[in-house]
């Protein structure tokens, strides 16, 4: 699996013969983006807690001028937090290849990887100011409910109500799964997908054998 790229942000282009008001609007929001910008490079470089005068200097801009774009630290992690799911769910929106739905849960393995490589250095980054952040929190929880929800569209309803099965699956098919595997026991991204594909596949396999009473 190739190694993740950084995650950029659109910047705007001013116009040649953009009004003065016009101007000043693009400007701020350049020096907004290139805010935002630095922030994803610091965290993608390993900073979990960027300070505002580093996120600042790597911006190239006043330190005014990031809180003046942003009230704090905690809504420059929640735009951290848009910018990437807007990508992810690009993504995800992806049609899949597999025409019967326990080939799609497979492919869910590979599609996810590519995901969690990506956002590992932003989910550790948001994680370790989640739990004092009602912000963060709610990002974390809409992404699980939008991950559990992507798995249930994909799995027929009686597959889906094998309440055992399908929490297994999604449980395999989570972040957390993902980062267990990666870094607490040492696999490398290939080892962690062809482990969670055999996890997976044997799960689907006994489809028609439920795991617990429906």
């Amino acid at each position: 699996m190739n190694a993740p790229r950084a995650i950029k942000v659109e910047m705007s282009t001013p116009a040649p013969a953009a009004p003065d008001a016009d101007g000043r609007r693009r400007r701020s929001q350049d020096s907004r983006a290139r805010i935002v910008q630095a922030m994803l490079e610091l965290v993608h470089a390993g900073e979990t807690s960027p300070a505002a005068e580093l996120v600042a200097d790597r911006a190239k801009v006043g330190l005014r001028t990031v809180f003046r774009h942003f009230n704090d630290m905690d809504s420059l992690y929640r735009e951290m937090s848009a910018v990437i799911e807007a990508e992810l769910r690009g993504i995800i929106a992806q049609p899949f290849k597999a025409k019967d739905w326990q080939g799609r849960v497979l492919e869910l393995v590979q599609r996810r990887a590519s995901v969690y490589e990506r956002i590992a250095p932003f989910r550790r980054a948001a994680d370790v100011h989640r739990l004092r952040s009602n912000v963060l929190e709610a990002d974390h929880a809409r992404f699980a409910a939008l991950a559990r929800e992507i798995l249930r569209r994909e799995m027929p309803a009686e597959a889906a109500r094998d309440k055992a099965r399908f929490e297994a699956l999604d449980m395999l098919l989570s972040f957390e799964a993902w980062v267990r595997l990666r870094r607490d026991q040492g696999l490398s991204a290939k080892r962690t997908v062809e482990t969670l594909e055999r996890a997976v596949a044997s799960l689907i396999a006994g489809s028609d054998a439920p795991l617990s009473p429906r």
